[in-house]
């Protein structure tokens, strides 16, 4: 497969579709008043777990981007996705990007996110 910097509207659309789902999910077990660090605290598992072991959330997968180490080109790890999912939470660090779309959350844990292209077979 080839890989290219994803643009700005797949990852909106994939943290929206994750974010839906978390808030969804977590709506099932609690009320969101009185546990509203449920849906956020979710979402951190979702992105240790998904981001740490397959570089892919479920909305990350239905627009076809992945999010990669720098270094290897493959999955986080859990401890930098962990990293990476607390700082998206503040929202400020994915607001401010460099020319490659690489957010304060994503230098933080050495991440790039990237449009996953099927190669030409």
């Amino acid at each position: 497969m080839e890989l290219s910097p994803a643009p700005l509207f797949r990852r909106f659309g994939a943290i929206l579709v994750d974010w839906l789902s978390c808030l969804l999910i977590s709506r099932a077990f609690a009320d969101p008043v009185e546990a509203p660090w449920l849906a956020p605290g979710l979402l951190l598992v979702v992105y240790a777990l998904f981001l740490g072991f397959f570089g892919q959330t479920l909305g990350m997968w239905l627009v076809r981007i992945r999010c990669v180490s720098m270094a290897t080109g493959g999955p986080l790890g859990v401890p930098r996705a962990i990293l990476r999912g607390a700082l998206l939470l503040l929202f400020v660090p994915a607001l401010i990007m460099d020319k490659d779309g690489r957010g304060l959350h994503d230098k933080a844990a050495g991440s790039i996110v990237v449009t996953v292209v099927p190669a030409a077979s």
